[in-house]
C-alpha cells in the first residue's frame, strides 16, 4: 500500500456528500458537466485511498430526489454520466474487488439504469474488499417513508408484531439494511447542511465540512477530514470524559 496509517484512527464507515462540481467547472470556464465527470474520477480514486486507510464502508450521495428539479440538459447529461460509470464500474469493483450496492429509489429511473444496477450489484456481491454504496435518486425522508410502508405492510401481513419492533428492526428496512451507520461524514464545496442524506444514518456521526471542491478532494483531504475523525471523543450521548 505504501502508506502507513497506524497512527491514524479510522472509523469504518465514511459517507461523503460530493459537492462543487459545477462549481469547479465554472472557475475553469467549462460545462458544469465536465465538472461532473471529473468529479466521477475523484469517486474512483477516493475509492481506492479509503480501502487502502483501513475503511470498511463508503457511501457517496451521488444522486439526490431533489435533483431533478436541476435544467433538464444537465440532468440528462448526468444520467448518460451515470450510464457510463455504472458500466465502468463493473471492471473496477471486479479489479479492486470491491462490492458495490445502490440506494434510493430505483423505480424513478429509466429501465436500462435500473438493469445495469441489478447486473452491478449482483455481480460484485460476492467480493470481500471494499462496501461502496451509490445513492442514486435518494433522499433521506424518502427512504424512511419507503421503510415505514414496507413495515406497515410486514404488521398487515402478520409478519411483524409492532410490540417487538425497536430500531434494530426498523433499520432492517432502510436502503442500508446490514450496513453500519456512518463514523464520519464529509462534505465538500464549504456547504454546512446534509441535505436530507441519510437522515436516520447520521444521529451519532462526526461531521467535516471542507471548502475544497469534490473535484479537488484527494488522498490528502481524506487524510485531513480522518485525523479530524481521529481526534473527536465520540460518547453515543453518554458523558464525556476529560
Amino acid at each position: 500500500m505504501g502508506d502507513n496509517y497506524s497512527d491514524i484512527k479510522i472509523p469504518r464507515h465514511v459517507a461523503i456528500i460530493l459537492d462543487g462540481n459545477g462549481r469547479w467547472a465554472k472557475r475553469r470556464m467549462m460545462p458544469r458537466n465536465y465538472g461532473h465527470v471529473q468529479g466521477s474520477k475523484t469517486v474512483e480514486n477516493i475509492c481506492e485511498e479509503a480501502y487502502n486507510m483501513g475503511v470498511e464502508y463508503l457511501t457517496v450521495y451521488a444522486f439526490s430526489t431533489e435533483n431533478w428539479k436541476r435544467p433538464k440538459d444537465e440532468v440528462d447529461a448526468l444520467m448518460k454520466l451515470l450510464r457510463s460509470y455504472l458500466k465502468n464500474c463493473q471492471k473496477t469493483s471486479s479489479k479492486n474487488n470491491m462490492r458495490v450496492r445502490v440506494l434510493g429509489e430505483t423505480d424513478g429511473l429509466s429501465e436500462d439504469i435500473k438493469s445495469s444496477i441489478i447486473e452491478l450489484e449482483k455481480t460484485s456481491a460476492s467480493n470481500t474488499g471494499l462496501r461502496f454504496q451509490v445513492a442514486l435518486n435518494y433522499g433521506g425522508r424518502d427512504e424512511i417513508l419507503r421503510a415505514a410502508k414496507r413495515m406497515s405492510q410486514d404488521y398487515k401481513d402478520g409478519k411483524i408484531n409492532l410490540t417487538e419492533v425497536n430500531t434494530d428492526i426498523f433499520s432492517g428496512y432502510l436502503d442500508t439494511r446490514g450496513i453500519p451507520d456512518p463514523d464520519l461524514m464529509i462534505r465538500t464545496s464549504g456547504e454546512m447542511r446534509i441535505s436530507n442524506f441519510l437522515l436516520w444514518q447520521l444521529a451519532y456521526t462526526e461531521f467535516y465540512f471542507t471548502d475544497t471542491l469534490w473535484p479537488d478532494f484527494n488522498k490528502n483531504e481524506l487524510r485531513k477530514a480522518i485525523e479530524f475523525y481521529g481526534s473527536r471523543k465520540r460518547n453515543y450521548g453518554g458523558i464525556k470524559e476529560d
